[in-house]
C-alpha cells in the first residue's frame, strides 16, 4: 500500500485521466489485449483439459488396460513434482505465487520472463493431477502478456501505462473460467482494492472491462470453431433445487456451518504452509515425495470406496455433475472425500502452483450435500451456504466469493442469496479473527 507521502507526492485524479486523450488510446490497447490474452488463455486451458484426458482417460486404454490401474496416478504425480519443481528452483518467477497466500491480484506484474516458469508448473501441477485449479496461473498470464504486447509497442512505456494494461490482460484471463466479464472484474478489483488500490479503481475497470468483454467473444468463437466445449473447465450453475426462502433454522445451521468452514479452511491453510517450510528443505526430493502423498491419498479413497481416485485427483470443477447425479455416493463416502481431498488440496496449496478456488467450491459443495441431513435443514441452503464460506475463507474476498456463490446457485433463485451474504460475513470474520490470533503474541 502507498504511504501518505506517496500520496501527498502523486495525486491522482481518476475523472481527468479517464476524459484524456491518452487514456482512449489505452483503450484501443486494452482490448487489443484482451484478444491476445484471450486466445492464450483459451490454449492453455485446452491444453491442460488436453493432458488430463489423454494421461488419465485415454493413455492406459491405448497402453493394454482395460481399467484403469490403481497405482496409474503415482508416475504422473511423480513427474509433476520434478517438474514444478525445476520450475520453482530453476526458472524466473519460481512458478508463480504459493497458492496457500490467497489469490494474488496486486503487488507488481507478472514480467513476461517469468511466463516460461509460471506456465509449466501450473501445466504440471494441473494436467497431471495436484488439487488446484486455473486461475491463479491465468492471472499471472494475463499479465505477463499485457506487459509484454506494451513493451513490444513502445519500450519506454511508463510503469504507471504497464500496470494497467497487465490488470487488463488479468481480466481478460481470469474472465475465462468464471463465465463472466463482469465476475472476474468484481474478484480482481476487490483484490485491487484490499491492496490499496482505492482511488484509480475506475481507470483500471474501464480497460479491464473491454479487455474482458473482447476477449469473451474471442472464446466463445474458439469454442465454436475447434468444437471444444469451455464447460471442461469453465464454472456453470449447480442443478440445485428452487428454494423459497430462509427461515430461522436456515440461518443458524448458516452460521454454524460457516464458522465450521473458517476453522477447517484455516487449519488446511496453515497445514499447507507447514509443508511449505519442510518441502523447501529438500526441494526436488520432498517436491515429488508431496505430489506421491497427493497420490497416495487419492489411492486410499479409491480402495476405500470403490470410487475412481479422480474424485481426489484436479481441481473439481469437472466433478460437480456427478454429486449430484450419483445416487452410490453415501454419506460415508462423502466424509471420506472431504477428508482425503481436503488433505490432498492443503498438500497442494503449500508445494505446487494454481489456484485456490475452485478446490474450496468443490469441497463446500460436498460439506453441504453432508449438512444437508442436519435436522430443519436441505441441501440447496446447505450447499449454498458451505460453498460460499469456503470460498471467502480462502480468498479473503467477501464479495467476490458472494458473486461466485450466486452463480453457482443461480438455479435455485435469488432467495438463497440471504444465506450466502450470512455464510460469507461469518467466516471471513472468523477467518480474520484466527488469523489475528496466529500473528499476535499472546499475553
Amino acid at each position: 500500500m502507498a504511504s501518505p507521502d506517496d500520496v501527498e507526492a502523486a495525486p491522482v485524479d481518476p475523472g481527468s485521466l479517464i476524459r484524456s486523450r491518452q487514456y482512449r488510446v489505452l483503450l484501443v490497447l486494452a482490448a487489443a489485449i484482451g484478444v491476445l490474452v484471450s486466445l492464450a488463455s483459451w490454449s492453455f486451458l485446452a491444453l491442460v483439459h488436453q493432458i488430463q484426458v489423454g494421461v488419465y482417460e485415454d493413455l492406459p486404454g491405448e497402453l493394454g488396460y482395460d481399467t484403469v490401474p490403481w497405482w496409474w496416478p503415482l508416475p504422473w504425480l511423480a513427474v509433476a513434482g520434478v517438474l514444478t519443481a525445476l520450475a520453482i528452483i530453476r526458472l524466473p518467477g519460481h512458478g508463480g505465487h504459493v497458492p496457500a497466500d490467497g489469490l494474488k491480484a496486486g503487488g507488481g506484474p507478472t514480467q513476461p520472463i517469468e511466463l516460461p516458469g509460471v506456465l509449466l508448473a501450473a501445466l504440471a501441477t494441473l494436467g497431471l493431477g495436484l488439487v488446484l485449479g486455473p486461475e491463479g496461473p491465468l492471472i499471472a498470464l494475463g499479465m505477463g502478456l499485457g506487459v509484454l504486447a506494451v513493451r513490444l509497442v513502445g519500450k519506454d512505456a511508463p510503469q504507471q501505462v504497464l500496470g494497467l494494461l497487465a490488470a487488463a490482460g488479468s481480466f481478460a484471463a481470469i474472465s475465462t473460467v468464471f463465465g463472466s466479464p463482469v465476475i472476474g472484474a468484481v474478484i480482481l478489483l476487490e483484490a485491487a482494492a484490499l491492496g490499496g488500490g482505492g482511488p484509480t479503481l475506475a481507470v483500471i475497470l474501464l480497460p479491464g472491462l473491454i479487455a474482458a468483454g473482447l476477449g469473451s467473444l474471442v472464446f466463445i468463437g474458439m469454442g465454436d470453431w475447434t468444437g471444444l466445449s469451455t464447460s471442461a473447465w469453465a464454472l456453470s450453475p449447480l442443478d440445485l433445487a428452487p428454494y423459497d426462502g430462509p427461515d430461522w433454522g436456515d440461518f443458524v445451521w448458516t452460521i454454524v456451518l460457516a464458522i465450521a468452514a473458517a476453522v477447517v479452511v484455516f487449519v488446511v491453510v496453515e497445514v499447507a504452509r507447514l509443508t511449505t517450510r519442510l518441502v523447501s528443505k529438500q526441494p526436488f526430493v520432498f517436491t515429488v515425495a508431496a505430489a506421491l502423498a497427493v497420490g497416495g491419498l487419492a489411492i486410499a479413497f479409491n480402495q476405500a470406496t470403490d470410487q475412481p481416485a479422480n474424485a481426489v485427483l484436479f481441481s473439481g470443477e469437472h466433478a460437480f455433475e456427478t454429486l449430484f447425479e450419483d445416487p452410490s455416493l453415501s454419506l460415508s463416502t462423502l466424509t471420506l472425500l472431504v477428508v482425503f481431498k481436503g488433505l490432498a488440496w492443503s498438500i497442494s496449496l503449500g508445494n505446487f502452483r494454481g489456484g485456490p478456488t475452485f478446490p474450496a467450491l468443490f469441497l463446500g459443495t460436498v460439506a453441504g450435500l453432508l449438512a444437508a441431513d442436519l435436522p430443519g435443514f436441505s441441501e440447496t441452503p446447505a450447499v449454498a451456504a458451505l460453498m460460499a464460506a469456503a470460498c471467502v475463507s480462502i480468498l479473503r474476498l467477501p464479495l467476490a466469493s458472494v458473486v461466485i456463490a450466486l452463480l453457482l446457485t443461480s438455479q435455485a433463485g435469488l432467495t438463497v442469496a440471504p444465506l450466502i451474504i450470512v455464510a460469507v460475513v461469518v467466516a471471513y470474520i472468523t477467518t480474520e479473527v484466527l488469523s489475528d490470533r496466529r500473528v499476535t503474541p499472546s499475553g
